[in-house]
């Protein structure tokens, strides 16, 4: 049975029928849904299984379902909650500044270094009045408050001159490192070195920094710890 025209809904003979968009035409009625300029299958351009011209072709958008009362919910939502978060950023940093880098893995290397520099300080002026007012000796107590003095460098005091190490000495981790690239010191507490340099005396400090000494030139601070492989 010949199938109808979904334009004239007349009956397509095999001679003359267009089987597009799902659908039955007659050549004649294969033609634009605007214009009626007729088409073929070459030149149509099929929207919602109807045929157009390449003029008159809908233009589609991408917010044609933005106003939906679904669409407004979500995005009244979406809008509650970043009002939300902003509130509670807002309080959770209010009195403590506005620096919107706090946890940037520089500051926290700065930061730990200056919590290194205290705990120094402290215990050397601790040592000071053991020996002034006689309270015992700095070995004793350390050790009955179960502490451990830190590792002493002179770049944790500021102080550049490398022979003051002597007086305590920085545990070694046994292992060699080589530098991968040129790095110039940045700070007071920073050790210089070129690429291919040994780094030896290595102590890590945390993930990205580490203390060492250069086996070309003798100097010691604090070094990148991406900067150098293990050997």
């Amino acid at each position: 049975m010949n199938p109808l025209c979904s334009r004239c809904d007349k009956i397509v003979y095999p001679t003359e029928k267009v089987n597009c968009l799902d659908k039955y035409w007659h050549k004649g009625c294969f033609s634009c849904e605007v214009c009626k300029m007729t088409l073929n299958m070459k030149n149509y351009k099929g929207f919602d299984k109807k045929p157009y011209c390449s003029q008159h072709y809908p233009k589609t958008s991408f917010t044609i379902v933005a106003d939906t009362p679904e669409n407004l919910r979500l995005k009244q939502q979406s809008k509650m909650q970043s009002h939300v978060l902003y509130k509670e950023d807002f309080e959770r940093n209010k009195g403590k500044g506005f620096s919107v880098v706090a946890d940037t893995p520089e500051l926290q290397r700065v930061k730990k270094t200056q919590d290194q520099i205290s705990n120094i300080k402290y215990h050397e002026d601790f040592e000071k009045k053991s020996q002034m007012g006689g309270e015992g000796s700095p070995t004793n107590a350390f050790g009955n408050q179960g502490f451990q003095p830190p590792a002493r460098s002179p770049s944790y005091n500021n102080v550049p001159e490398p022979e003051h190490s002597a007086a305590a000495p920085l545990p070694s981790s046994g292992e060699r490192y080589r530098a991968v690239y040129d790095y110039a010191a940045a700070d007071e507490d920073e050790v210089s070195f070129a690429d291919g340099d040994l780094i030896v005396d290595v102590q890590q400090i945390d993930e990205g920094w580490m203390f060492g000494r250069v086996e070309r030139t003798g100097q010691q601070g604090m070094l990148p710890a991406n900067y150098v492989e293990a050997i």
